[in-house]
């Protein structure tokens, strides 16, 4: 832990600097050489923070759901804190050499921004986060419906725990295999075969109960990358 100084109208202000675990959820261009880093943290919860960028920045280390690490800097007078000298905790070579698993990161990525209020976090939610990432990168084979097995354990990490009986309302003409997926364990739901108009529903009827019990319009645009890859 560092502390700078900052002066302003003859006083100075000093801060703690802090290196930080955080998860890449997405960012926002802002000006010419800075964005708006968007993630998730177990310090912070969901938090954004001004990144200056150098001529030569890595913008690969901005990629969703990214494990990365920075120092950030707290700063109890603003709401948006400024993040620099970051690194890579983890390469995600399994994540990034995939164009499925990159695609579902970015679905995964956007439902996690959209879901989450800002500063709000579960206990332990942030490890399992960390967990889903790095079994996604590790899975060589038959991962195809891992993004629908996140959105039912995301509602379970978020303390809903869906019983068939709450699915049911939410589940449509994809009834039998929405049961058939929440009785199955890890291993069995990615061996649950569907077609990709079946694997797309899941996911629209998963949404969809986030949506009711969180009272959140989601409005997932990735979705739609989704369907052209999972047809």
């Amino acid at each position: 832990m560092n502390i700078s100084r900052e002066t302003g109208k003859g006083k100075i202000f000093e801060f703690m600097t802090e290196n930080t675990e955080l998860i890449v959820l997405n960012f926002t261009k802002f000006q010419e050489n800075s964005i708006i880093l968007h993630t998730l943290s177990k310090e912070y919860g969901r938090k954004s923070f001004f990144v200056k960028l150098g001529k030569k920045a890595n913008m690969a280390l901005f990629l969703p759901l990214n494990i990365i690490e920075a120092d950030i800097q707290p700063n109890p007078r603003a709401n948006l804190w400024n993040a620099r000298n970051f690194s890579t905790r983890f390469p995600l070579f399994g994540i990034r050499n995939n164009l499925y698993k990159n695609t579902m990161t970015l679905f995964m990525s956007e439902v996690l921004f959209k879901i989450l209020r800002e500063g709000g976090i579960e206990e332990g939610f942030y490890d399992w986060c960390i967990r889903e990432i790095l079994l996604l990168d590790a899975i060589e084979e038959d991962f195809s419906n891992f993004h629908i097995r996140f959105l039912l354990e995301l509602a379970v990490a978020m303390g809903f725990r869906p019983t068939w009986e709450d699915m049911e309302p939410f589940a449509g003409k994809e009834a039998d295999k929405i049961r058939t997926f929440m009785n199955s364990g890890f291993e069995d739901s990615m061996l649950v075969r569907m077609k990709g108009e079946t694997r797309n529903k899941l996911c629209e009827h998963f949404i969809s109960y986030l949506e009711f019990h969180t009272e959140t319009t989601l409005h997932i645009k990735s979705l739609a990358v989704l369907r052209e890859l999972f047809v």
